[in-house]
């Protein structure tokens, strides 16, 4: 299989007792206002009432997914572009699949092209990468910090407490457009003139 795509959808419940519910989403509310990624032109955006669901540990649950899935988002789109442009490692990733044959390839093709214990290299370090930020000191859905990068453990957060939260809302900022982004290139890859910016281009 080409690729292997995954949708999650939320559903809100609604309250049979109408003044519980407002109260909680406004308590809600007022959390999103706080919490970076607040940003205009849609600050505290919340159309669906996830952060109503449940408690501070669910939306701290929520943060961290957010946060998890931007930097991914990040990841894929440079990897994408990167092997669209044609740049790649010298010499072979196995006894016969080179990085140069690679590179010839649209990206999704090429990860098609990777030996399946590759792969499984692959997963593997995500599946670390997970266990390790999941498993340090006090998890955030108990009021721990939220998950840090762990290949490499780079920290570029400022002390000062306002200029931390303007470089939190970048991250997520940058990471919400990357999600669109690599969305709509494997949506050009597959559907053909699903995202009309990208029609003609070779590499999708």
């Amino acid at each position: 299989m080409k690729v292997a795509a995954l949708f999650i959808a939320f559903a809100g419940v609604a309250s049979a007792f109408a003044p519980a519910q407002n109260a909680n989403k406004g308590t809600a509310l007022n959390a999103l206002n706080d919490m970076a990624g607040a940003t205009a032109p849609f600050k505290a955006f919340d159309p669906l009432g996830l952060a109503t669901l449940g408690s501070d540990s669910t939306l701290a649950w929520f943060r961290a997914a957010e946060l998890k899935h931007s930097r991914v988002a990040m990841l894929a789109t440079t990897g994408y572009l990167v092997q669209a442009s044609g740049c790649h490692f010298p010499g072979m990733l196995s006894s016969d699949v080179s990085f140069e044959s690679l590179s010839a390839m649209k990206p999704l093709d090429a990860w098609d092209a990777v030996p399946d214990l590759g792969k499984a290299q692959i997963y593997f370090t995500i599946f670390f990468a997970e266990i390790v930020t999941e498993a340090q000191g006090t998890h955030y859905t108990k009021g721990g910090d939220l998950p840090t990068i762990v290949f490499p453990p780079v920290n570029f957060a400022s002390d000062d407490a306002d200029k931390l939260k303007i470089q939190q809302s970048r991250e997520l900022n940058n990471g919400r457009l990357a999600m669109i982004a690599i969305m709509s290139f494997v949506a050009a890859a597959n559907v053909p003139g699903s995202v009309p910016a990208l029609i003609g281009n070779p590499m999708f």
